[in-house]
């Protein structure tokens, strides 16, 4: 609140109008004897101020123009309340091949899925006919874009796993191997990182990632999530914002968090009671923008809740996200980076990834909407020159592939993106923007795109 600074005011409650050159330059310093402070310096004068009335209209100006920016947020919400979700399954579309698709399963029937499996092993073995997996394959080809559903699914192509067979030898012992450790985690009823799994057994595994595939083969296998196995991965994703929830009990207020956020819990399934009265979620990329916009309090002014995974997204994040959109049913916009590698990970967030694939209905929110920064708006918003970069081999080969995915076709606004990015052969990230100030990005940037309603 400003106050208004009017001069002296005069006994009668009227502001002094005399001109400065009728005012004594300085006030004499008060002697000891007169009451004053005997130290030879004048007292300090404090000038007086009118009631906060004066700036009332200056208030409701600024009030009128944040209206004015969140109007086309609003009736986006609006439009997104009003519309039914309608959840189609692969049962009802009665597609030509098979899919495979997994549902979240509790303990219990975990550990019944797992001694099914060894048991079958086990009497192979009796039968002295060695023992095989049958694993679901999770390669590119086995994995198909359906319309109905705007996203990913894994087709169901299985292949064995033959311990007898030297190519697939080491992978079916680490599957016996992390399917006995996964049996403990359920009989226990706790949860381990990944990072945890695999120092259970540093030389079978070799490698993190050897160990990080064989449990999302598992998973696959049994027909359950990820996170049923009690497996989770380390804590990656931040939220901020206008968020209230509840983490196995505790309340926490996302509006309380600083500039770093509040780390996004592992175990989803631990959250409950989400409450907000966010007009809209914002889904970040960079850290670096997490963090000006949480600075900024940008949330305070522009009502929404702030999330990003610093970069590809991780399962919690991606769980996150989804559970927002389906509980509050308010609409996600994206600011990434502009250049093929933004847009392919806010295809993951969209249409799920190839290594997931399986779990595409639990961990994609299809419906987000591209805010920026996008290839048009280097020019719309002058971005500096010295600020572009020019586009690799790599990258063009990322965006011409990018053009031929069937989601993209789709979208006729996404295609004249990519072929503007593809013609310029120019990329720019989010930080381009600080080239007009720190806080452009917050101040100027996202408030004339949300007035606009300029997304796609």
């Amino acid at each position: 609140m400003k106050l208004v600074d009017v001069g002296p005011v005069t006994c009668s409650g009227e502001a002094d109008t005399s001109s400065m050159a009728d005012r004594p330059a300085k006030r004499a310093a008060p002697t000891a004897e007169a009451g004053g402070s005997g130290s030879g310096q004048p007292d300090a004068i404090v000038p007086m101020t009118v009631p906060a009335a004066a700036a009332a209209p200056q208030m409701a100006k600024r009030e009128k123009e944040q209206e004015n920016v969140l109007a086309k947020v609003r009736a986006l919400g609006v439009l997104l309340t009003n519309t039914p979700d309608i959840e189609m399954t692969l049962a009802q579309l009665n597609l030509p091949y098979e899919c495979r698709e997994v549902v979240d399963k509790d303990a219990d029937a975990v550990i019944d899925e797992i001694e099914a499996s060894l048991l079958r092993v086990a009497v192979s073995i009796m039968q002295e006919q060695g023992f095989e997996y049958e694993v679901p394959s999770r390669t590119k080809t086995n994995q198909v874009y359906v319309p109905e559903l705007d996203r990913i699914v894994l087709k169901d192509m299985a292949g064995k796993r033959q311990f007898a067979n030297t190519q697939t030898c080491r992978k079916s012992a680490t599957t016996t191997r992390i399917l006995g450790l996964v049996h403990q985690l359920c009989i226990k009823r706790i949860h381990v990182t990944k990072r945890d799994l695999f120092y259970t057994d540093v030389k079978l595994f070799e490698d993190q990632t050897q160990s990080d595939s064989t449990l999302d083969d598992l998973a696959c296998m049994l027909g359950c999530t990820r996170t049923s196995l009690h497996v989770v991965g380390s804590e990656k994703g931040v939220v901020v914002g206008r968020l209230i929830f509840f983490e196995d009990g505790d309340a926490i207020d996302c509006t309380r968090m600083g500039v770093g956020g509040k780390a996004i819990p592992p175990n989803i399934e631990k959250v409950t009671g989400m409450q907000s009265d966010a007009l809209f979620i914002l889904l970040v990329e960079k850290d670096a923008a997490f963090m000006r916009m949480a600075e900024d309090r940008f949330y305070n002014t522009h009502p929404c809740i702030i999330i990003t995974a610093k970069g590809q997204p991780d399962v919690a994040t991606r769980l996150f996200l989804r559970k927002l959109r389906t509980t509050l049913r308010i609409p996600v916009l994206a600011l990434v980076d502009s250049d093929p590698y933004g847009l392919q990970i806010l295809s993951v967030y969209m249409k799920g990834s190839q290594n997931m694939s399986y779990d595409s209905s639990n961990l994609t929110t299809p419906d987000i909407k591209w805010l920026g920064v996008r290839p048009s708006d280097l020019d719309r918003f002058n971005i500096p020159q010295q600020c572009r970069l020019p586009m690799t081999e790599g990258d063009i080969k990322i965006g011409k592939k990018l053009l031929e995915e069937e989601w993209i076709k789709s979208n006729p606004d996404w295609v004249n993106e990519l072929e503007i990015m593809l013609r310029t052969k120019e990329k720019a990230e989010i930080q381009a923007l600080s080239s007009f100030g720190f806080q452009y990005l917050t101040k100027e940037y996202l408030p004339k795109k949300l007035a606009a309603g300029d997304w796609c």
